[in-house]
């Protein structure tokens, strides 16, 4: 996603900062749309595909922190910023806590506007944006078959009620995220922040001004003092989410954060200090990045005090009943269903399936297979027949290719032709199967596209671009 081709709502009921915010970043080819308070910002992002969502955050009305509630809730993809002149660290952590990405301090500056605005698209092109729901609810609840979630439990709440490092390992998609929220929940600091730093595929300088913030003038863009998320987890738990993601030279100065609970914002000489309990999460294999001089050594060591292993789906296969049943009855709600449930032929089925993308992929079939079937109650037939679905390409079900043709001595350029039909004739029955999904995806979802878009697994944008090229608008 371009910046050219980003969106950015203004939330203000200011018209004169809404036309200076816009002109600002019209000026940087960034699209923008402004509205005066959060019932426009809501009946907008019903409509339209937003990167990006700026508000104020006293308003008439609704505030700019129920409205950011409200956008946590229905579009938990798209990152808020809050501007506020009564900018405090307190505010600030309140705000996070909520959901916000970030928070700018009126009077802001253009550069200041700008580089925030900027670091979130960029967060989203590189999927670093805010997660989505919650898989799997409580970690700590529920019965279990699987030995190694009952010992991947007990783990978790002894880690909890201690104060040392955390480096909780497991594929994508089995619920890292739950588990740190998990150990910061059941322990003493449950009543402090959890920050959550998503260390991604992001440029040294961003991730560093995240961590530690800045002082005024480090940087272009760089309008006020910020604080980092090391000093909005102060007394809290900071979450270093795939921490195999970051440099050599991140990875230095979280080792000195980590040995000596100190740091400087960038551009500042003044020395820090942290009580924040840190808790890591990865999904890479860091002992032989280790081996290959690719993490460090001691970093690594210091992270893995306490390794918490998360077992994968395929490993624990007795507890997808439950799982399932769970997830039924929660998008059931969700949808206005009422109350939904699985037969046991149905869970039989889902129990047979690998499941590599884990509880994540568990869940978002089992939303799918709610909102794409009639009644309240799921058979083995349901089931079946959303298995059955073709093959997804982008998001969007596309037909099977057909058979590659056999170029034979003599006939190539019969062949050739043919070739040139075949590959023709698939483009045309992909658009067509195309436009007959987004079709159902909307009946299914009564036209609200922010479900359509998860149903048919693509992001509000990329659904919008499709309802304009099938002529769906």
């Amino acid at each position: 996603m371009a910046e050219e081709s980003a969106c950015v709502l203004v939330v203000d009921d200011d018209p004169a900062v809404g036309m200076v915010l816009l002109a600002q970043l019209g000026q940087a080819g960034i699209g923008g749309q402004h509205v005066l308070d959060a019932r426009g910002a809501l009946e907008f992002l019903r409509e339209r595909p937003v990167d990006v969502v700026v508000t104020d955050l006293r308003m008439p009305g609704t505030s700019g922190v129920e409205l950011l509630e409200d956008i946590v809730e229905r579009w938990p993809e798209i990152p808020v910023i809050l501007l506020t002149a009564h900018g405090t660290v307190a505010a600030a952590v309140e705000a996070m806590k909520k959901g916000a990405a970030d928070f700018l301090l009126k009077p802001f500056d253009r550069e200041e506007i700008l580089f925030t605005v900027r670091k979130q698209i960029a967060a989203a092109r590189h999927g670093l944006g805010p997660p989505r729901a919650e898989v799997g609810g409580d970690v700590l609840a529920g019965p279990t078959s699987s030995s190694a979630m009952r010992e991947a439990r007990d783990l978790i709440r002894r880690a909890a009620a201690s104060q040392i490092n955390v480096l909780i390992r497991g594929e994508n998609g089995t619920g890292k995220d739950l588990t740190a929220r998990a150990i910061h929940k059941e322990g003493p600091r449950r009543d402090a922040p959890f920050v959550r730093v998503q260390c991604g595929a992001l440029p040294d300088t961003l991730i560093e001004s995240e961590l530690f913030g800045y002082e005024k003038g480090a940087f272009t863009g760089a309008a006020s003092r910020k604080p980092g998320r090391v000093e909005l987890a102060e007394g809290g738990t900071l979450f270093l989410d795939e921490i195999g993601d970051i440099t050599l030279v991140v990875q230095s100065k979280l080792l000195r954060l980590l040995q000596e609970r100190e740091f400087e914002r960038l551009g500042g000489t003044q020395t820090l200090k942290t009580t924040a309990r840190f808790v890591a999460a990865t999904h890479q294999p860091l002992e032989e990045m280790v081996r290959k001089g690719t993490f460090r050594e001691d970093l690594f060591y210091r992270l893995n005090v306490l390794p918490i292993w998360i077992p994968p789906l395929r490993a624990r296969a007795a507890d997808i009943d439950a799982l399932a049943a769970q997830f039924g009855r929660e998008a059931g709600e969700m949808n206005g269903r009422g109350h939904v449930e699985l037969t046991k032929q149905a869970l039989a089925i889902l129990k047979r399936q690998p499941w590599p993308g884990n509880v994540r992929q568990l869940q978002n079939f089992v939303e799918r297979l709610v909102v794409l079937s009639d009644g309240n109650r799921l058979t083995a037939a349901d089931v079946e027949r959303e298995l059955g679905r073709p093959l997804q390409i982008g998001g969007l079900w596309e037909p099977a290719p057909p058979r590659p043709l056999e170029r034979a001595e003599g006939r190539a350029d019969r062949v050739d032709k043919l070739e040139h039909f075949a590959a023709g004739t698939l483009e045309a029955n992909r658009k067509e199967v195309e436009r007959e999904a987004i079709i159902a995806a909307l009946a299914r979802s009564a036209n609200n596209r922010s479900v359509a878009a998860r149903l048919l697994g693509i992001g509000r944008r990329t659904l919008y671009h499709k309802l304009a090229e099938h002529g769906l608008l």
